[in-house]
């Protein structure tokens, strides 16, 4: 059969890359097509355009590439209709592949969303897109289960690639060294905002006697260069840039400061000790707020912390994201041995919820039942 695959960034490479491996193990005669990255690319089948070209986050940023994102959806439908494919799977990403949900479904064309969109945080409205559009929901999140199930979207739920992957990653050593793993977020945005803080933070550690030997290593990320990250390492050979390979950096780390997403999750399935921090514009924050009070189910912003309803790691959240509280929440990571165990233990938990391997499989498995 023919697969058409849409990922708009580097979380959904990775589990399109995965459901794709699914999908040719119980599908020999699989043809894939997609939007995507590397990982998806690395599986087989045709690339019509990377994730890179077109990622954007906040209203600020999407303003801004409204003229590349336009274009890039008048050519993927293009695409899709050139192709027939049997089915189009859209991962995440849901400013765009809610278009091309109606777009498909319109011209008679299956669809399947894959990694669910967030409307349990936010944008409640898509929920009637998501009955009408999409023939199937994929879910990854146990707390997800009730929530679709009161809002009466068929869904199917298989556990969490997430898990597959780590299962399956190769850890190296990235740093010979004791370090703290840094990762600041995979678009220009999150970076700008991290970084000024968390290079202080690092310059902080330096000067301090007990941590002079310390290293941050900076995991960059897939769609950024060094060029992204150079004006905060120059005049810091403390801070290690390293690309390829953040789940060695993660595996490794004595603690990890992390920009709220899916790393956040990473970390706890590896069992790095971690605090999230995340800012954005004064414009996107006022208007989250404003959501999130009418959404109060919603107490927490990192899905290992929603996963277990309670907090197993801290936030920081906009101007609680100060170079005190992630210095002293660090040090707290490292030097506080019954603070770190509890959150050790609360990953465990987490781990737990998330259930065993196999899920990229069993999705697939399930998709191709429907088709």
């Amino acid at each position: 059969m023919k697969y058409y695959l849409i990922a708009g960034e580097a979380s959904g490479d990775l589990h399109a890359s995965n459901l794709m491996k699914g999908l040719k193990a119980e599908d020999p005669q699989a043809q894939f097509r997609f939007v995507g990255g590397d990982l998806m690319k690395s599986v087989g089948g045709e690339l019509v355009r990377h994730y890179k070209e077109g990622a954007a986050m906040g209203l600020t940023d999407v303003a801004r590439k409204a003229g590349v994102i336009l274009g890039a959806l008048k050519s993927t439908k293009k695409d899709i209709l050139e192709w027939k494919p049997d089915v189009v799977i859209l991962i995440d990403y849901p400013g765009f592949n809610m278009r091309i949900a109606r777009f498909a479904h319109e011209n008679g064309i299956k669809v399947f969303y894959y990694i669910a969109p967030k409307t349990w945080a936010s944008r409640e409205s898509r929920n009637r897109k998501l009955k009408k559009y999409v023939d199937k929901l994929f879910i990854v999140f146990p707390f997800e289960i009730p929530y679709f199930t009161e809002k009466g979207i068929p869904f199917v739920y298989k556990g969490n690639p997430l898990v597959d992957a780590i299962e399956a990653a190769e850890f190296s050593t990235v740093c010979d060294k004791p370090y703290i793993a840094l990762l600041a977020g995979s678009r220009k945005g999150e970076i700008s905002r991290m970084m000024p803080i968390c290079s202080e933070v690092a310059d902080r550690l330096h000067s301090l006697p007990e941590y002079k030997d310390y290293q941050i290593v900076l995991a960059g990320a897939p769609a950024r260069s060094e060029e992204d990250y150079s004006k905060w390492l120059e005049g810091r050979p403390y801070i290690k840039l390293v690309f390829g390979q953040t789940y060695s950096v993660l595996k490794g780390a004595r603690a990890a400061i992390i920009n709220s997403g899916t790393a956040s999750l990473e970390a706890a399935l590896i069992g790095t000790p971690q605090v999230v921090c995340w800012s954005t514009s004064p414009l996107t924050a006022f208007l989250a707020r404003k959501v999130l009070r009418v959404m109060d189910h919603i107490k927490y912003i990192s899905l290992g912390n929603l996963i277990v309803g309670r907090l197993a790691f801290r936030e920081l959240v906009q101007e609680d994201f100060t170079a005190d509280a992630v210095l002293a929440e660090v040090r707290r990571l490292i030097e506080d041995s019954a603070y770190r165990e509890k959150m050790l233990s609360e990953y465990s938990e987490i781990k737990k919820a998330l259930g065993g391997g196999g899920a990229s499989r069993a999705v697939a498995r399930e998709m191709i039942s429907l088709i």
